[in-house]
């Protein structure tokens, strides 16, 4: 049974697609490196974005640097808000807190839009922390974002078996693995096909009504 949930964000709790997208071509046009399709850009959902920006774009550290700084000129005050919470998810939370299932965020997206987020779609009263990266660039890693969390709500290591990850990308999988702590991954997020067995997610769910059926069987109420 677990006591202790961690959600990742984008492509979990919340769609981001259509500003992070968006947001992203902002900056590759700002860099002369042309636009591209929404769905060629699916893959910058999750991962920590420098180090997308450098894979996707073969750019260098300096360039990506730069990307990220562009791309926030649009995110910050337009992009953060073209955003939803998948249906489901605000009635999953209020369930789980109201078993007594202590609830976190932990996400690499930076803590300050983050938090602006789970203001807007009334979910952040739900969750104990709310951990994600810092603007400078620290703290991107999942695994450092997952200690973090664990951290702030005081879980120790003999504690850890009572904690599960939930997320849509193999960085929160990974991660977990690397914190001693059990992976959920879901399928309705941003995934590409087969990556989150690859990543070796103890369990998979397809649809959100598919992970609160199985979160609210597997938290342990107080």
């Amino acid at each position: 049974m677990f006591s202790v949930i961690l959600f990742d964000l984008d492509g979990t709790l919340t769609d981001p697609e259509e500003g992070i997208t968006r947001c992203v071509n902002y900056a590759l046009e700002q860099l002369g490196l042309g636009t591209w399709e929404r769905s060629q850009l699916r893959c910058f959902i999750g991962p920590p974005l420098k180090e997308q920006f450098m894979e996707f774009c073969g750019i260098s550290e300096e360039q990506a640097n730069l990307a990220v700084e562009k791309y926030r000129e649009r995110y910050r005050d337009t992009g953060i808000f073209e955003n939803r919470a998948y249906p489901g998810i605000a009635s999953l939370l209020e369930k789980l807190a109201g078993r007594g299932a202590r609830l976190a965020l932990a996400t690499s997206k930076p803590e300050l839009f983050a938090r602006q987020i789970l203001q807007a779609y009334g979910l952040i009263g739900y969750l104990e922390e709310a951990v994600g990266s810092e603007l400078d660039g620290r703290r991107t890693d999942k695994a450092q974002v997952i200690e973090e969390a664990l951290r702030r709500m005081g879980v120790s290591r003999e504690e850890r078996g009572q904690v599960l990850m939930v997320g849509d990308r193999m960085h929160d999988i990974a991660g977990a693995k690397r914190c001693g702590v059990a992976s959920l991954g879901v399928r309705f997020g941003y995934a590409q096909d087969g990556e989150l067995e690859a990543a070796g997610a103890d369990w998979i769910v397809d649809t959100v009504e598919e992970l609160e059926e199985f979160l609210l069987r597997k938290s342990a109420p107080k």
